[in-house]
């Protein structure tokens, strides 16, 4: 599959099947948010592979809105270094979009779970907490979102966008 491919196709999964994905496609899923640029190629982003569905039914308590993970057959966990770099956000927000697009590839599933919530520092620290506490994560880091990832139970429906002349702009905003 092409990436133009991969991102028509991308959907947000929440309800898997009860099939693990096997190491190797895991591991190529991962080299996928390895590989994905980072600012002034700076390493501020890290990736938590979590297999063991112990750890997955905690990380599902980390917000309200992630009850599928519980479902998942595993979880990557993206952390984000603000010591090393102001950037950290966007690269570990790049190299969740790779993975995504790794994934839809090889026809795996993956659902969002965000943690790091900027609007709400009081949410987000008791989200990270959490996370930090299940995963041994150090303090000097941030967590910023929880992927789940698995076989799609079913294929979801295209999604209804708006249309390009109210999104893209050409030379200037009007």
């Amino acid at each position: 599959m092409d990436v133009v491919k991969a991102i028509q196709t991308r959907r947000e999964i929440t309800s898997f099947q009860d099939k693990p994905v096997p190491n190797d496609i895991l591991e190529s899923i991962l080299d996928a948010g390895y590989l994905a640029p980072t600012g002034n190629n700076l390493p501020s982003r890290e990736l938590i592979l979590v297999t063991n569905k112990q750890n997955l039914e905690t990380l599902e308590k980390t917000t309200p809105y992630m009850e599928w993970l519980k479902e998942a057959s595993a979880a990557i966990v993206i952390t984000g270094r603000p010591d090393v770099s102001k950037y950290w956000i966007q690269d570990g927000s790049i190299s969740s979009s790779f993975i995504w697009l790794r994934a839809t590839e090889l026809e795996v599933g993956v659902g969002f779970g965000a943690v790091y919530n900027f609007e709400d520092a009081k949410e987000s620290a008791k989200r990270e907490e959490w996370v930090r506490n299940a995963l041994h994560i150090p303090n000097d880091r941030r967590v910023l979102a929880i992927l789940g990832i698995g076989y799609p139970e079913n294929k979801p429906n295209a999604k209804k966008l708006p249309s390009k002349e109210e999104i893209i702009y050409y030379e200037s905003f009007k």
